[in-house]
């Protein structure tokens, strides 16, 4: 009894000298998220958060990256209630979450492009969005094809919706498994057009500098009557900022969070000065251009 007695003071001792662990306040600086987010634009996401938690240290991200069509099913399930994504809730999505009593928030942070790489090799430099069209409507003349990173990425479905189609023809479209795959398959096969984010194209050049070295980006001419319908245009950032060149998609932060949480603070970051300079860097168009600042001294 003598041992048991010493043994409870011992431990009452060692509890009572153990430090308390340190909660950390879920506020819009502070505390944990879970971020979904669609692959093509984990690379610009990671350099907000980068900067972000430099400013912030008591905050921590999960980002969870996936295709378009995996990502927002987990949304939409309440599991996770942040996103990046290139496209809006449609109503019936928003509307999901309005029967919560959640308003999901949705936040334009920058402007991608959707670029189409060929061989360096193949003689054709140019292609315009009617022929475009026509590959996806098995119509094209020319024998020219399509390959893209997968059958359920963000940039298939814009071009499904695009060519207004629901189905792929069966010759002419092809898909593979990721954007690298498309860049690895161009830079060896001079006959396919590969479709790939501008984003991710910048992001991995130092990763894929050999298969880049052996792509070039087409010029793309817009259809009649649309803006980019005068020349041919490259998705180089001015082209981008200017909205001439014909593929170009948003990106968003979508926030169903229902409270001042780490994701609302995320967002508001996304569209400030510094958050913009940052997709500047990145090589993506801001959603808002920033005024630049000049000091001038009198030194008379």
């Amino acid at each position: 009894m003598k041992h048991l007695s010493l043994i409870l003071l011992l431990f009452v001792f060692v509890a009572c000298k153990r430090k308390p662990e340190r909660t950390v306040e879920q506020s819009r600086t502070s505390g944990t998220v879970t971020i979904l987010a669609d692959e093509s634009f984990a690379s610009v996401l990671a350099d907000q958060i980068e900067v972000f938690k430099t400013d912030y240290p008591n905050a921590e991200f999960t980002v969870i990256e996936g295709d378009e069509n995996k990502i927002f099913p987990t949304f939409l399930n309440d599991s996770i209630r942040v996103m990046i994504s290139s496209r809006m809730l449609t109503p019936e999505e928003d509307k999901m979450y309005r029967n919560r009593n959640i308003v999901p928030k949705t936040s334009r942070f920058a402007i991608d492009g959707i670029a189409l790489i060929a061989n360096t090799a193949n003689p054709d430099s140019t292609i315009t969005v009617q022929e475009v069209i026509d590959i996806l409507q098995g119509k094209s003349a020319q024998g020219k094809k399509l390959v893209f990173d997968n059958a359920y990425s963000s940039t298939l479905r814009y071009f499904k919706e695009l060519a207004q189609v629901k189905e792929l023809p069966k010759t002419g479209v092809y898909t593979l498994q990721n954007n690298n795959d498309v860049i690895k398959y161009v830079a060896d096969n001079k006959g396919f057009i590969g479709v790939v984010g501008v984003n991710w194209l910048i992001s991995n050049q130092a990763a894929m500098a050999g298969p880049i070295a052996k792509v070039k980006m087409l010029g793309v001419k817009n259809l009649p009557g649309k803006k980019g319908d005068d020349a041919y245009y490259t998705p180089i950032q001015k082209n981008l900022i200017s909205g001439i060149y014909p593929f170009l998609r948003n990106i968003y932060i979508i926030n169903a969070e229902g409270r001042e949480g780490l994701g609302t603070g995320l967002a508001n970051w996304l569209v400030s000065q510094r958050a913009q300079l940052i997709v500047l860097k990145s090589g993506l168009g801001p959603h808002k251009m920033m005024p630049r600042e000049f000091n001038l001294k009198n030194t008379n």
